[in-house]
């Protein structure tokens, strides 16, 4: 690389740079020849100085305020071209450059475009009117710029005129990449789309969503505030407030607009994330007055001004809070700081903006490095005395560590890389023809080659894609202070391609998790459990916090709704954060009801083998065989067994078989046992009546075995069809909202109803037939005490159907069985408890010598009662008279009277004699 030597004499008193363009060669900033001229457009300047609000002469003004970082983009393209014809790319032929300084206006852009347009050795500087530009040759075959994307458009729309390529370093707006609008623009840096998307993907994964934005009113501000505001939508990321600042620093309302933004920034306390669409001059302006008023947020950078070093030296600059940014993905560095190291001027060297530098950098030569870019600010702002001085250049060169601290190595590879792409494109094209001429090829036929070129840089591959953008990705950078100074370091890298941030080492992670911490929300954000409920007048991320109904759940926080658990399966209670799995209730073995229930059943079936053994050894005594006999008992006693043991069908985990063993079991041994003590009240109605009447009726029915068959059996036909056409079956109930409800659907309550109806009809009778006997002879007598146990039955029964109905859950089974066994006890304790006390407790009683006396007192009192009924008393003459039926129904005499009295008892006695005879069948009774 040449060192570029000049004497200090050739420096006048005053920079010719500020004075008013007088010629076009006054316009340009940096120049050298060669075969094919590259033209290039930097801001070097911040603005344009005018007296008045505008201008009322067309020309160029003088340029103010030295831009350090865009002048080191200068030199990078230089650079970069120096690098390229020092190897052997290109073989013997060389690329000049011609470089223009913007001042960032548009209209000094413009000029220069049309200086680019001009026609190419002529003697005037014109640019030709052509209706087909095919052949034009135009003074510049390419174009490196410019750095706003305002700028870039301004220039590309009048370039695309001859379909000359532009190459941007920097301009990201979104439109760029619309080919129909800017055929010839490329760029080597991605577009807007992916840095909106990044920065609302990093917003989003630090958990903040209320946040503001601050642009330029420029097509670059207004077009990157639009696609941001997408991609927040589309992250549930809600913008508080937008605020457009103008876009030139030369408007007189820039100070005021800045001041209402922070008083924006203050009053939106809630908002702690700013992202800032800037340029570096705007962000310098806004921090510096940020500062004063102690303004602490968090600043997401745009590519624009996220490793400006002109702005992390402001001083106390940390006050701020901190700043985090996106920033284009950086290459190798030392060969260009090595350039910087040797830097020095040439005597032959076009470098204006080389010069203008020098005499800054002689104007502060007794300030340190850290307020060197403040001091050359302020003499950039107007009109430079400079006088020569022998040490300028010794000062010059020791300050050259001070342009690589300004330097922004993300920019400078995008410039590299266009440089690059242009110099393999031209390489392409120039194997076969001879490009030292100058007319070798048009800029349209570049452009057709460059859209097209790949090339390989430092490994990696680079080429244009179809909307002419080089995707080379993000590095994510915060600033730190470290030992006093304000750094940028490297956190992440963002894959434009897979949307995902790489992140490589531990403290990167921690310093994510910082970022976390620090709250960017309208509302407080919703915990697990609870669910966001916003209104129409609210903004979608200003919200209130609801917990989450019953049988619904939200695992996560800002949850937009709650989910809905699987009613059949599972539950959730208010407020919960997940879904539990219901549990199966049946009543079980081990629940305390169940317990006492199973106990009383046992109870009941001890109390049914006790009565058993008792009427078993007293087999031939008078209170067993009026009890029906052995068998009889026996029956009745087993089906009191099994309706207490059919109890247990009723417990436990409901199985097919259970559930149809256990109304079956019940209701055929209950019907059994109804049957066989309808025929008991039968026997003992039929052994005791004198009503001549029911004596033959009772004679006629009475017949016990193909009665007890048939009672029963209609009951087994009953639940025989019961079982094949709508059988009981296992159900699970989902209906409760914390449990699964294991029981028994009863198939038909019709045939269920049908099975219990039948048993009442059965009880019925058997009361009406036992309440005709109930004054039948006590000891020996059960209808008293069957009509008891009917009764129990009835009430048990009535109040089991209301209560049944209207029970429910897991104790339903245990209405069924309290009233099976309140029925149970009640007939079996009044069918054979009062036998088991004269057995146990009356002996006397059970013998054949007190029940014939039972038997002669309940006959006299028969006989007396039927002989006083053919008795009328004449009240006339006090005779007591009997009507005798046989003499024709004339009155009997007082000893006629007696007669037939005596008579009727005997008549009492025989017949009695003959029914016990029923009632005690293995001892005949001849006579009393």
């Amino acid at each position: 690389m040449a060192l570029l030597m000049i004497p200090m004499t050739c420096f006048g008193s005053i920079l010719a740079t500020f004075q008013p363009c007088q010629t076009p060669d006054d316009f340009v900033a940096a120049t050298s020849p060669g075969h094919i001229m590259i033209g290039g457009l930097f801001a070097i300047h911040e603005k344009m100085l005018s007296s008045e609000d505008y201008p009322r002469r067309p020309e160029i003004q003088k340029c103010v305020g030295f831009e350090i970082s865009i002048f080191l983009q200068a030199l990078a393209m230089i650079h970069s071209i120096e690098m390229i014809n020092n190897s052997p790319l290109l073989s013997g032929v060389t690329l000049g450059y011609e470089i223009y300084d913007t001042c960032t206006e548009v209209t000094v852009a413009m000029a220069a475009a049309l200086r680019f347009l001009s026609k190419l050795n002529c003697s005037r500087e014109m640019v030709e009117f052509k209706c087909d530009y095919s052949s034009y040759m135009p003074r510049v075959k390419a174009v490196i710029g410019a750095g706003y994307s305002e700028i870039t458009m301004a220039v590309s729309r009048m370039l695309n005129l001859q379909l000359m390529p532009q190459v941007s370093y920097e301009s990201t707006a979104e439109i760029l990449s619309d080919k129909i609008r800017f055929p010839s623009f490329l760029r080597t840096v991605p577009s807007d789309f992916y840095q909106t998307k990044a920065m609302a993907h990093l917003i989003q994964k630090s958990g903040w969503n209320w946040i503001g934005i601050i642009a330029t009113d420029d097509d670059y501000g207004r077009l990157a505030l639009n696609t941001f505001a997408v991609q927040t939508t589309a992250n549930n990321v809600c913008i508080a407030f937008k605020e457009v600042l103008p876009a030139f620093l030369s408007d007189d309302t820039l100070e005021v607009r800045i001041n209402e933004t922070l008083e924006k920034i203050i009053a939106e306390a809630q908002v702690n994330v700013i992202v800032v669409f800037l340029r570096q001059s705007h962000v310098f302006n806004l921090f510096s007055k940020a500062i004063e008023r102690n303004i602490n947020k968090i600043w997401i950078a745009s590519d624009n001004w996220s490793t400006a070093t002109k702005i992390t030296t402001i001083p106390n600059v940390k006050k701020i809070g901190k700043v985090v940014g996106f920033a284009f993905r950086r290459g190798n560095m030392s060969s260009f700081h090595s350039f910087l190291q040797h830097l020095h001027i040439f005597p032959s060297e076009n470098n204006k903006a080389l010069h203008e530098y020098a005499m800054l950098l002689s104007a502060c030569a007794h300030v340190k490095n850290s307020d060197l870019s403040q001091c050359i600010a302020n003499h950039s702002q107007g009109t430079l005395a400079y006088k020569a001085n022998e040490d300028m250049e010794k000062n010059f060169s020791l300050r050259n560590d001070f342009l690589w601290d300004y330097t922004e190595p993300g920019l400078v590879h995008s410039i590299q890389l266009a440089v690059l792409a242009l110099g393999y494109a031209i390489r392409d094209l120039c194997q076969a023809r001879d490009c030292q001429n100058p007319y070798a090829f048009q800029p349209w036929e570049l452009l057709d080659v460059l859209k097209n070129v790949t090339f390989i840089d430092e490994g990696n591959s680079f080429h244009f894609d179809a909307h002419g953008d080089m995707n080379t990705g993000y590095d994510v950078v915060l600033w730190k202070e470290i030992d006093g100074h304000m750094t940028i370091t490297k956190m992440a890298q963002y894959d434009l391609r897979n949307d995902v941030f790489i992140i490589t080492d531990q403290e990167t992670k921690n310093e994510f998790k910082n970022l976390k911490q620090i709250q960017s929300k309208c509302s407080k954000e919703c915990t697990p459990g609870q669910m966001k409920k916003t209104t129409r007048s609210q903004h979608i991320c200003c919200y209130e916090c609801v917990n989450c109904p019953e049988n619904h759940y939200s695992n996560q926080t800002d949850m937009d709704h709650c989910f809905l658990c699987n009613n059949e399966t599972h539950w959730a209670p208010v407020r919960s954060t997940r879904c539990f799995e219901k549990e199966v209730e049946y009543l079980n073995w081990n629940d305390s009801l169940a317990v006492l229930l199973l106990a009383l059943s046992l109870l009941g079936i001890m109390f049914v083998l006790a009565i058993g053994i008792i009427f078993t050894r007293n087999l031939n005594t008078p209170v067993v065989k009026s009890s029906g006999g052995l068998l009889v008992c026996y029956v009745i006693l087993l089906c009191h067994f099994l309706n207490f043991a059919s109890t247990g069908f009723f417990i436990g985990e409901p199985q097919d078989f259970t559930c149809k063993t256990r109304q079956t079991l019940f209701g055929v041994s209950f019907t059994l046992c109804i049957s066989c003590i309808l025929m008991k009240s039968l026997k003992i109605l039929l052994a005791f009546s004198f009503d001549p009447k029911l004596q033959s009726f009772l004679k006629c029915l009475y017949q016990p075995i193909p009665i007890i068959f048939t009672c029963t059996g209609i009951q087994v036909v009953i639940c025989t069809i019961w079982l094949i056409f709508a059988a009981p079956a296992v159900e699970e109930n989902v209906s409760l909202p914390r449990v699964i409800l294991l029981e028994c659907e009863e198939g038909s309550i019709l045939a269920f109803g049908t099975m219990l109806g039948y048993i009442a009809i059965l009880a019925f009778i058997c009361f009406i037939f036992a309440f005709k006997g109930r004054k039948l002879p006590e000891h020996y007598n059960e209808a008293k005490f069957i009509t008891f146990g009917m009764l129990i039955y009835f009430i048990a029964w009535i109040i089991f159907i209301p209560v049944y109905a209207t029970t429910f859950g897991k104790y339903l089974p245990a209405v069924e069985i309290i009233v099976i066994l309140i029925s149970n006890y009640g007939i079996l304790c009044c069918t054979f408890f009062p036998k088991c006390y004269v057995i146990l407790c009356r002996q006397e009683a059970n013998t054949k010598s007190a029940f014939l006396k039972m038997i002669y007192s309940y006959s006299s009192q028969a006989a007396s009662s039927l002989a006083i009924s053919h008795v009328s008393l004449d009240s006339t003459n006090s005779n007591i008279t009997m009507t005798d039926p046989s003499s024709g129904g004339r009155s009997a005499t007082r000893q006629e009277s007696k007669d037939l009295q005596a008579q009727a008892f005997a008549h009492i006695c025989r017949e009695n004699a003959t029914r016990v005879s029923k009632i005690l069948p293995r001892k005949r009774i001849s006579s009393i």
